[in-house]
């Protein structure tokens, strides 16, 4: 469940971007049989979709494909050891596999095809082949090297490569490629927090342009600052602000952790923050107002008790 509010379906990315920390704390038997419940309602559903409901019945929010849960999965997967699960649903996994590089990958460019909709982290934008599903793409390629069993049609193309070289303006990586300049939170975060780059300056460079956009202001972190005019999904205006420059704590624990390799007292401020809003709301909320309270609107409130707490446990 990633929560014990409002958002109780298994949701692959949020599981997936928390498996090393649910091992460290652990959780190995249930990470595994998570593991094994969500490959058996995929299967039978016939694909990986974002989530699964406590009916355990399979669905995408938006209704589109959605590339960061299947590399998470596999990414999950990976991390957890889980070859007894990997060899019972080879077949089917290799179908996914197959599925995600007709589908997301444009071999001409070794980019995430531009001009399409996908659902990712940001799931109420619509952007044009973002840095962050074009980082989806080269953590699955590097997960199917690791997991070796499984087909792997990503090897001829360097992502690394192909990232920097699209993304990189030698100091932040772009939002996609819109032609927008604005600084974004998930952009720069998951090339870095998934190793997929290492270098000291890039990361230490990505981090002050985040700082300067003020998107870890009043604590980390924010997607965007301001309102850059982006494509969203109707239902947005529900929830306005969402995915915007409200702050989100499952940013929030990657950012300070990457802050940690540059400079451990500055990580160890924004650390303190957290432990200060936990105390205060004797709760994990899943979202934060501008200002730094808990988010509420007309039509919805903050989740409570998101599984993203594991991650600030680990930092």
């Amino acid at each position: 469940m990633n929560s014990a509010g409002h958002f109780h379906e298994f949701w692959a990315r949020d599981f997936g971007f928390c498996v090393d920390s649910l091992l460290k704390l652990g959780y190995t038997a249930k990470v595994k049989r998570t593991l094994a419940y969500a490959l058996k309602k995929y299967s039978e559903h016939g694909k990986i979709t974002t989530a699964i409901n406590p009916q355990g019945i399979a669905f995408d929010f938006p209704d589109v494909y959605s590339p960061d849960s299947v590399a998470f999965l596999f990414y999950a997967l990976q991390k957890a050891n889980s070859g007894y699960l990997i060899e019972k649903y080879k077949d089917f996994l290799n179908r996914e596999i197959k599925r995600f590089y007709l589908t997301v990958l444009d071999k001409s460019t070794g980019l995430v095809k531009r001009k399409t909709h996908f659902s990712a982290l940001r799931d109420y934008y619509i952007r044009d082949s973002s840095c962050y599903d074009n980082t989806m793409v080269a953590l699955l390629a590097e997960t199917l090297k690791k997991i070796k069993v499984l087909d792997n049609p990503f090897k001829k193309f360097d992502f690394k490569k192909i990232i920097k070289n699209t993304f990189w303006t030698g100091s932040y990586f772009l939002d996609d490629l819109s032609g927008k300049k604005h600084v974004a939170g998930d952009a720069n975060i998951f090339p870095f927090w998934l190793g997929i780059f290492d270098d000291s300056k890039m990361l230490s460079s990505a981090i002050q342009a985040m700082q300067d956009a003020g998107l870890d202001k009043p604590f980390p972190l924010k997607y965007v600052s301001g309102n850059p005019k982006e494509k969203k999904i109707f239902i947005e205006f529900l929830v306005s602000d969402w995915e915007r420059n409200c702050i989100w704590p499952h940013l929030g624990p990657m950012f300070i952790s990457l802050v940690k390799k540059i400079d451990e007292y500055e990580a160890n401020t924004y650390f303190l923050s957290y432990k200060h809003l936990i105390q205060k709301n004797r709760n994990f909320y899943e979202l934060y107002t501008p200002d730094g309270k808990p988010y509420k609107s007309l039509f919805y409130m903050a989740d409570e008790s998101v599984i993203w707490c594991a991650n600030y446990l680990t930092i």
